[in-house]
């Protein structure tokens, strides 16, 4: 029999040969056997999970030369891809797509020998990962869009985008373990991790600085209030004093008109103008007192509509940082996502 071997075997088939075989009477002999080989295969996963193998089996004679032994095979690629997926029992990780054959020639110490290469073409199956992997990280990139829509007053928009981002590093841990070593360039659904992560931690960075901003607004807010609140307590003061002065003066009216009336005895017509006169006094008194208490009222109520209504030069800042970002980031997403996705996706044949 002559001693064939496949050059890509790594590991000695245990399995035991088979000790039957068939002599024609013309004088040609034929043997069959089934092993089980344990090959190398160089793989490129530059678009794991979207990539498509070739791996060859190279049969040639240990010790004979192409003189001493002629290996002939099949050149016909459909029967033997029709042979081979009639032959297939399971398909797994792999899809089978093709097989093809072709001979080279083989010099090794001077010798000359024959070697039969059967290619095979395989095709991962994609779905498992795509449920799996691509699909969370893109429904974890679509959170932290919508984040781009709760307020930045408070913890929640900060805290919501930091759990973002958590879940994000889990899937990356996640990534280590599905993703194989053996590749010359990054593949793309490392690219596509890393992107969406730096972008989301771009994102948070621009959400902390957008509060450090308004922060800072409202601590300058802060201690104009205390300003203002010395203000008024300083104005109440001093209207307090006016009102202490026109109730004093109001008393004195009173008085004097009790006085007039008790003491020497005038006329009758001269006491009854001057109570009218006092009483006019107070009354226009009172009128100005109620007309200053209600100008007072108004001016602290549109005081306070003026402080609520326009925000600090800070806030005003921090919101048009806060939509410039946003109108960017987005559009950074999407272009993002369809350049990646256009070169990953191979195109249907």
């Amino acid at each position: 029999m002559p001693d064939l071997t496949i050059k890509e075997m790594t590991e000695k088939d245990n399995i035991r040969m088979s000790p039957y075989l068939k002599i024609r009477y013309q004088g040609s002999v034929e043997y069959r056997d089934d092993q089980v080989v344990v090959s190398t295969c160089k793989i490129c996963t530059y678009k794991f999970p979207f990539d498509t193998q070739t791996c060859s089996f190279s049969f040639k004679s240990v010790l004979y030369s192409d003189k001493e032994v002629q290996i002939l095979f099949n050149k016909n690629h459909e029967v033997l891809k029709e042979e081979s997926i009639r032959v297939m029992r399971t398909q797994y990780e792999w899809l089978f797509v093709n097989l093809t054959s072709n001979t080279s020639l083989d010099n090794f110490y001077d010798i000359n020998q024959t070697v039969i290469v059967y290619s095979i073409t395989m095709k991962r199956r994609s779905i498992l990962y795509i449920a799996n992997f691509l699909v969370p990280v893109l429904f974890f990139l679509c959170l932290d869009l919508a984040s781009l829509l709760i307020s930045n007053r408070g913890g929640e928009k900060l805290s919501f985008k930091v759990t973002v981002l958590l879940a994000v590093t889990v899937m990356q841990l996640i990534l280590n373990e599905i993703l194989p070593a053996s590749s010359d360039r990054i593949p793309l659904i490392a690219i596509y991790c890393i992107g969406v992560f730096g972008m989301m931690l771009l994102s948070l960075m621009e959400t902390i600085f957008v509060m450090y901003l308004m922060d800072k607004d409202f601590q300058d807010d802060v201690t104009d209030k205390d300003q203002s609140l010395n203000e008024s307590r300083e104005d109440k003061l001093d209207k307090g004093n006016f009102h202490g002065c026109f109730r004093e003066m109001k008393k004195w009216t009173h008085c004097g008109c009790f006085n007039n009336a008790s003491a020497d005895q005038q006329p009758h017509v001269d006491k009854e103008g001057s109570s009218s006169q006092l009483t006019e006094v107070s009354l226009a008194l009172e009128k100005v007192s109620d007309e200053l208490g209600q100008i007072d009222r108004k001016m602290i109520e549109l005081s306070s509509s003026k402080e609520e209504e326009k925000p600090g030069y800070w806030t005003r800042m921090a919101k048009k940082i806060d939509k410039a970002f946003s109108f960017i980031y987005v559009i950074s997403v999407f272009v993002f996502l369809a350049v990646i996705f256009s070169v990953w996706i191979p195109k249907p044949e």
